[in-house]
């Protein structure tokens, strides 16, 4: 997000370490302003004035584990988050990475309500799923030899096992593959998270791709 020369301001919330992480981000020489801010104390100021907050606070899957075993912890950070973006900025776009994000989004939309801060004539509470669009692009330019930054796989759905749904179908430029070849690769699409997380060996989840595909969301919506 530094990098883009949309961003004016770059505001940083955390538990722990966010004054480094920002003094350390604030040495890159882009326009971007950076602060950083630590604790719930300090939580109104990192979000006060924001035009888009990306959310992607919690604990990380291991191995063994769901996208739906993380509800317990991370549906209460995403409500607590959701509820001082509701009061401060109630108008900024809010990006939701935190899983399950199937569920994390309902909770959030359900605190703006509320909050009498959610508004039916516009959408700006989102799951950010470009992760599965990044890794489709990724896995279907591999296997057909294909310049990944000019294919498209659109993929729709939610954030979890077969609930993503990739339209190979769909893609531009075309391309076509044998009916087990197909079913292999929307498989490996819908668990591709856990593949990261096995391959951690229980060091965390998909970290540096996600972090690409959200700024990727990101530079859309600052574009729209």
């Amino acid at each position: 997000m530094k990098n883009s020369h949309r961003v004016t301001h770059l505001s940083l919330y955390d538990v722990m370490h966010t004054p480094g992480v920002a003094a350390d981000l604030s040495h890159i020489s882009t326009k971007a302003k950076v602060t950083g801010h630590l604790g719930s104390d300090q939580l109104a100021d990192a979000v006060k004035d924001a035009d888009l907050v990306l959310i992607p606070a919690g604990v990380p899957r291991k191995p063994g584990m769901t996208r739906d075993d993380l509800f317990n912890t991370n549906a209460g950070i995403v409500r607590d988050l959701a509820t001082v973006c509701a009061e401060i900025c109630p108008n900024a776009i809010l990006g939701i990475i935190t899983n399950p994000v199937n569920s994390t989004v309902p909770i959030a939309e359900e605190v703006y309500k509320r909050k009498n801060a959610f508004d039916e004539n516009r959408i700006n509470i989102f799951g950010v799923t470009s992760l599965d669009v990044v890794r489709a692009n990724t896995f279907v330019a591999e296997l057909k030899g294909l310049d990944v930054d000019k294919i498209n796989v659109p993929v729709i759905g939610g954030h979890s096992g077969v609930t993503i749904i990739p339209l190979l179908s769909q893609a531009t430029p075309a391309v076509s593959f044998p009916q087990e070849d197909r079913t292999k690769l929307t498989e490996r699409i819908q668990n591709a998270g856990t593949e990261v997380v096995e391959a951690k060996a229980g060091a965390g989840s998909a970290t540096l791709s996600m972090a690409f595909a959200a700024a990727r969301f990101a530079y859309k919506v600052l574009d729209a």
